[in-house]
C-alpha cells in the first residue's frame, strides 16, 4: 500500500473517532496517534487531511448535500460521509492531487471500509462534485 493511501485510511479513521467521540480536533489527533503507528511523513499527511476537512467541514458538507440527490448528510453511513469529506476536501484544496486520483482512492478506501453499495455511491457523488470544481493546473 501506498503512503498516500496509509495516509488516507488513517485519516478516515480519525475522522470517524471525532464523530463518535468531539474532543475537539488537537485532542482527538493526541488520542487517535496513541494507539497507530505510522512514520512521520504518513502522519503529517494524515494530519493535513483531518485538518483541512475539519477546518472546512461546512463548506464540504453543504457541497456533499448539494450533489447527493434524495440522501441528507444524516442518512449516510459515517464512513460513507468521511470518505466523502475527505475525497471533497481534497477535490477543492489540495491542488497537488489530480482529480481522478482522488476519486479512485475514495473507491477503493470504500471497497475497504464501507458495504457493498459504498464504492458505487462514493463514485457517484464524487463525479457530481468533481464536474462542480475547476480543473487543477498540473
Amino acid at each position: 500500500m501506498g503512503a498516500r493511501r496509509e495516509g488516507r485510511e488513517l485519516a478516515l479513521q480519525a475522522l470517524y473517532a471525532l464523530d463518535l467521540n468531539p474532543v475537539g480536533i488537537r485532542i482527538g489527533l493526541s488520542l487517535f496517534w496513541e494507539s497507530q503507528r505510522a512514520p512521520q511523513a504518513i502522519r503529517e499527511f494524515t494530519e493535513q487531511l483531518v485538518i483541512g476537512v475539519v477546518d472546512n467541514r461546512k463548506e464540504i458538507d453543504t457541497l456533499i448535500e448539494e450533489k447527493s440527490k434524495n440522501w441528507s448528510l444524516g442518512r449516510m453511513s459515517k464512513v460513507d460521509l468521511n470518505i466523502l469529506r475527505l475525497a471533497t476536501f481534497e477535490l477543492i484544496h489540495r491542488q497537488d492531487i489530480p482529480r481522478n486520483v482522488t476519486i479512485n482512492e475514495g473507491i477503493e478506501i470504500a471497497k475497504k471500509f464501507g458495504t457493498e453499495e459504498s464504492p458505487a455511491f462514493i463514485n457517484g457523488i464524487l463525479d457530481e462534485i468533481a464536474a462542480s470544481v475547476p480543473e487543477k493546473p498540473f
